[in-house]
């Protein structure tokens, strides 16, 4: 474990009572933080048609934030190229990275509504830890999947398709995107005519290239084959961490830019000086992960006492159960355990860590808290 870089997974989420501008400002502080505490590398996400969250265009996001920084690595965690092109993408990034050479990361992920072909389902994984009763043989709580099928067809992601890609525009297969990506960046496209494209700035940018996923199909596939860093999202889908991680190291080539796989894995993560105080500070996660969850889409993350106030069922409940069971909330001791656990279970090279709290000066503390302790684990 010593050595084990953190990184921050950022969806520059809007508090009640607060505006997109002001959450917008309070991530790029929180980034400024993250480097002075020590923490490797700072991604945005990409979330649409969500009143509370602002993170809806990773690019400029991470590049107001460069100007703010000096030395931590920037990202999207991730672009959704399912209503993007490649060039697009290249040239977005090629610019960022023209004034802030060898900071930025480029995190690519799938999206809904692109094309599906045979092998775009888990398919037949390699076998990954076991989990007996929902747990990893370390004690990792593993839950059962959760299952998305109530969201398809519902008219609110139907809406977001349909303002998302022009009319009649068809998605590219994502494999197929992700080479197009990575030929415009060494400056080897071609057409199906033989016709060569040439992305400036873009072609030759230093940058890392990771995929991003939630299971071991097609994105672990993808980001194997061609010798790509990969991140799992334990954070998203906590069923399927292990399988995804397995999924990625068995598809996995060595390219030029890696000998061996290279995995990060998310975690949702509250931290404060002691367990009372951070169970109070995550309170109103379970109703922010139900907002979602519903297609209602994301609310402004509520204080704890607008969190208990609202009506709450079984069913809402069973909706949440996996995400809430798999936050680690606790002390930086408590929390630095759990991340541990995360990290031996998956074999993970890195850690992302996202923390949403109501508060700023929260969110700020619970990252210089477990910076804190992650350092004096690392140095013992």
């Amino acid at each position: 474990m010593p050595g084990i870089p953190l990184g921050v997974l950022d969806l520059v989420p809007v508090s009640s009572g607060s505006t997109a501008a002001e959450a917008l400002r309070h991530s790029i502080d929180l980034a400024r933080r993250a480097e002075e505490f020590g923490y490797a590398r700072y991604w945005f996400a990409e979330h649409h048609l969500n009143p509370g969250v602002a993170g809806t265009s990773p690019a400029v996001v991470l590049a107001l934030t460069a100007s703010a920084t000096s030395a931590i690595r920037l990202g999207s965690g991730a672009v959704q190229l399912g209503h993007r092109t490649a060039l697009s993408t290249v040239e977005e990034f090629g610019l960022i990275d023209a004034l802030h050479p060898g900071r930025i990361d480029l995190g690519l992920g799938r999206s809904a509504g692109r094309p599906s072909r045979p092998s775009d389902g888990p398919g037949p994984q390699p076998p990954g830890t076991p989990v007996v009763d929902g747990y990893a043989p370390n004690g990792l709580r593993i839950p059962d999947p959760f299952s998305f099928a109530h969201l398809l067809g519902h008219p609110r992601v139907a809406l977001q398709q349909k303002l998302l890609n022009l009319p009649g525009a068809q998605p590219q297969e994502y494999g197929e995107q992700v080479d197009d990506v990575l030929a415009l960046l060494r400056g080897e496209y071609r057409s199906p005519e033989g016709v060569e494209a040439h992305a400036v700035p873009g072609e030759g940018a230093d940058l890392e290239v990771w995929i991003l996923g939630s299971s071991g199909g097609v994105s672990a596939e993808t980001a194997g084959r061609n010798g790509l860093r990969f991140a799992a999202n334990y954070h998203v889908s906590p069923a399927a961490v292990l399988d995804a991680a397995a999924g990625y190291r068995a598809a996995f080539k060595p390219s030029a830019e890696l000998e061996r796989p290279y995995l990060t894995v998310s975690a949702d993560v509250v931290v404060a000086e002691d367990e009372e105080t951070a169970r109070e500070l995550a309170t109103g996660y379970g109703a922010w992960v139900r907002s979602i969850r519903t297609a209602e889409g994301a609310i402004p993350y509520p204080t704890p006492a607008e969190a208990r106030a609202l009506p709450w069922t079984d069913a809402d409940r069973r909706l949440v159960a996996d995400r809430v069971e798999t936050r680690f909330v606790g002390s930086a001791r408590t929390v630095a355990d759990h991340l541990e656990r995360l990290q031996e279970a998956t074999g993970a090279d890195e850690l992302l860590i996202t923390t949403i709290t109501h508060g700023h000066a929260d969110r700020v503390n619970s990252y210089r808290l477990l910076a804190e302790e992650w350092h004096r684990r690392a140095a013992r």
